[in-house]
C-alpha cells in the first residue's frame, strides 16, 4: 500500500514529559504540531510509582501526572498518534522525512524527544527469568510479589524511590548496591533507611539470579572480600541507568560516544531545524522537570526557526 505522504510545520518523536510538552508550547504558537509515539504516552513517567518532585504536587503517580500532560495536549488540539511504528528517518539540512508504517511525514523542523529505556542487568540468567523474576518496573509488576521478599539493583533516585514502593506490598526489599554510597535524593535516601523492611546492602555485586520455573535467589559477591552467597529472593527490579533510544539516528546527526544527541543550550543540533529534549539528549540531569524544561525550549526555538524559513 502506498503511503500517504503528509507535509506539516512540526513533527515531534515521543510523547514523554519533554515531547508533550513541546506540542503543548507548539500548539500555543499556532504550529499544529503531530506528535508520533509508538508506546504508550507519558513514556518512563507512566512507570513511576509516586512523584514527589515536581512543582504543584506534593504527590502524584506517574500514570497520574502523564494522563494530566496528555489531557493539556489534547484540549490544545494536538494530534497525538500512538502506535505507528516509525521505520526510517531522513535529517540533513535541506529535508526531513520521518516515514512510519502509514504514512511519510515531511515536516519543516523536528523535535526528537524519544527518551531511553532501563539498561539491562547483563547477567547471564537475566533473559531466561525476564517476567519470571527479572522486572524493570516496580508499578508494573510489583503486586505479584505481595508478602514476598524482592530485591532491587541500583544506586540513583529511581532505584530508591521504587525500593519505598516496593516495600508497601513485599515482605522485605533487598537494595543491591556495588557502591559505598548511593547518590539518590538524600530525602529520598532518608526515608528508606528509616524504613523497617528496606535492607541497603553496600559494596555489593549482582552476578547471577538462578532458580527452576521462576526466580528464586540472587547470587552476590561482597566487593572488598570477594565472598559470594545467595540471597533468597522472589523478584529482581533492575534500576542501574538507562541507554538513549538513538537507534534510527546514527549517522543522520551527531551523537555522544554513549549514543546520546549532541546539542547546544537552545536544544539545536547538529542539523539545521533539528532539535532534541529530555533523556535522549546529551545532558546531566535527567528528570521530569528537566525534560519539561527542555521540550519548552525545544518548541520556542522551533517556533523561530519556522517562522524564520517563512521568511516572517
Amino acid at each position: 500500500m502506498e503511503k500517504k505522504i503528509i507535509r506539516t510545520k512540526l513533527v515531534i518523536i515521543g510523547a514523554g514529559p519533554a515531547g508533550i510538552t513541546a506540542a503543548i508550547y507548539a500548539a500555543r504558537a499556532g504550529l499544529d504540531p503531530v506528535l508520533l509515539e509508538k508506546g504508550t504516552v507519558g513514556g518512563q513517567l507512566v512507570q513511576s510509582s509516586i512523584v514527589e518532585n515536581y512543582p504543584g504536587y506534593t504527590c502524584i503517580t506517574g500514570s497520574e501526572l502523564a494522563g494530566n500532560f496528555r489531557r493539556h495536549a489534547e484540549s490544545l488540539g494536538v494530534k497525538i498518534e500512538e502506535f505507528d511504528f516509525i521505520e526510517r528517518i531522513e535529517l540533513t539540512n535541506g529535508k526531513k522525512q520521518v516515514i512510519t508504517e502509514s504514512s511519510i511525514y515531511e515536516p519543516s523542523a523536528v523535535i526528537l524527544a524519544t527518551g531511553a529505556t532501563p539498561k539491562p542487568l547483563l547477567v547471564k540468567n537475566e533473559s531466561r527469568f525476564r517476567g519470571k523474576g527479572v522486572h524493570y518496573c516496580a508499578l508494573c509488576d510489583a503486586n505479584a510479589y505481595k508478602g514476598k521478599t524482592v530485591g532491587v539493583v541500583g544506586g540513583g533516585s529511581a532505584a530508591v524511590e521504587e525500593a519505598l514502593y516496593l516495600s508497601k506490598i513485599a515482605e522485605k526489599v533487598i537494595v543491591i548496591r556495588r557502591k559505598s554510597s548511593f547518590h539518590a535524593e538524600k530525602a529520598i535516601l532518608k526515608k528508606a533507611e528509616q524504613t523497617e523492611n528496606i535492607e541497603l546492602l553496600y559494596n555489593t555485586d549482582l552476578l547471577d539470579v538462578g532458580g527452576n520455573d521462576f526466580l528464586e535467589y540472587a547470587l552476590v559477591t561482597d566487593i572488598l572480600t570477594r565472598r559470594e552467597w545467595k540471597i533468597p529472593l522472589s523478584a529482581v527490579f533492575a534500576y542501574i541507568g538507562s541507554a538513549p533510544r538513538t537507534e534510527l539516528l546514527r549517522g543522520c546527526l551527531e551523537l555522544s560516544p554513549q549514543g546520546y544527541i549532541v546539542t547546544d543550550n537552545d536544544m539545536h543540533t547538529s542539523i539545521e531545524g533539528v532539535f532534541a529534549a529530555g533523556d535522549v539528549r546529551e545532558k546531566r540531569y535527567r528528570q521530569i522537570v528537566t525534560a519539561v524544561s527542555d521540550g519548552a525550549a525545544a518548541a520556542l526555538n522551533a517556533e523561530k526557526y519556522i517562522l524564520m524559513k517563512e521568511g516572517k
